[in-house]
């Protein structure tokens, strides 16, 4: 295989996937480096999540945790999931790697930086981008048990098809629900944190709420609460006092002002994704919307359900499921 001038750094057990050294992201446990897939021959996005940071301190999740998340993203099936193609743990090493689709745009966040020339982001982009996120969080919310994201925010929403198209991804945080039944575990982003999570019972609508902030992002170009210096103060506004975002004053359209003040709403009264997709503001003009983007073009990879050992490695230290 003609690599061309890149450098081989790794490959995986099966010897599917390579390993470049260009790194395409990194935080205190993961790096994500640019890959290749011998296979469909595409470019790939190598995940490396460590269990110890530059700074020794210890991830504190197990390895059991973290291949509980690569078994949950490469069970869905969904034009607006993120795709994981393989994972395996490296005990040597203490790396989780995990395969996944390649975005070179980025996230969501970051295309808005980039694209943005002064004028703000066009209001087809945020109709577009909100429906798609809509779809992708109907279909978790419909799973049985339900599939809360739990960090809904542009950060981890990844952009295709030079805009056109977004995938919910980073599944860290998510969990299963069964219908009735309520989360008492906080956690989340605090920007994009509903009032019930701290009061350790919820619902998958709090990703609703995440997704109303999500919408005020994209409108304004800040995060929610960016007039606030501290968590606590965050906090103090989100769950004690009841004070919405001051960069929702900023929101001219009164139909974006509407469905984010929706997403706000309490929890008993709040929409869930499927409400909001027959939104006027979201549903397509005639059956087809007159933005470029509606009709779905992503190719769908066959994702397989994790099944025990089973990979060409013979080295259980090296496990890689695909």
């Amino acid at each position: 295989m003609d690599y061309g001038s890149r450098r081989v750094e790794e490959k995986s057990p099966c010897g599917r996937f390579v390993r470049y050294s260009d790194v395409l992201g990194e935080g205190a446990f993961k790096e994500v480096y640019l890959g290749f897939d011998q296979v469909q021959n595409i470019e790939i996005a190598w995940n490396q999540i460590s269990f110890h940071g530059e700074d020794g301190k210890a991830l504190l999740k197990t390895p059991e945790k973290l291949f509980s998340e690569a078994v949950l993203l490469q069970s869905l099936n969904h034009e607006r999931v993120m795709k994981c193609l393989s994972y395996w743990f490296d005990s040597e090493a203490k790396t989780l790697n995990m395969i996944t689709e390649l975005f070179p745009s980025g996230s969501l966040t970051k295309y808005m930086l980039k694209s943005n020339n002064g004028t703000g982001i066009d209001l087809g982009n945020i109709k577009n981008w909100g429906r798609q996120i809509l779809e992708g969080l109907s279909f978790l919310h419909g799973q049985n048990p339900k599939i809360i994201h739990r960090d809904i925010k542009c950060d981890n929403i990844f952009v295709q098809s030079g805009g056109k198209q977004v995938k919910l991804g980073d599944f860290g945080l998510a969990i299963r629900l069964m219908e009735g039944d309520f989360v008492t575990e906080v956690k989340g982003t605090p920007q994009f944190m509903a009032p019930e999570l701290y009061d350790g019972e919820y619902n998958e609508l709090v990703d609703i709420y995440a997704f109303g902030m999500c919408l005020l992002e994209m409108v304004t170009g800040e995060y929610p609460y960016k007039e606030c210096i501290n968590q606590g103060q965050i906090l103090r506004k989100v769950y004690i006092t009841g004070e919405k975002p001051a960069s929702l004053g900023k929101v001219k359209d009164s139909r974006v002002k509407d469905i984010i003040e929706k997403c706000l709403l309490p929890m008993s009264v709040r929409p869930s994704a499927d409400e909001l997709l027959q939104d006027p503001f979201f549903l397509y003009n005639g059956g087809s919307s007159t933005l470029d983007a509606c009709a779905p073009t992503a190719s769908f990879v066959v994702s397989h359900p994790f099944r025990g050992i089973q990979c060409c490695a013979r080295d259980i230290k090296n496990l890689c499921l695909a």
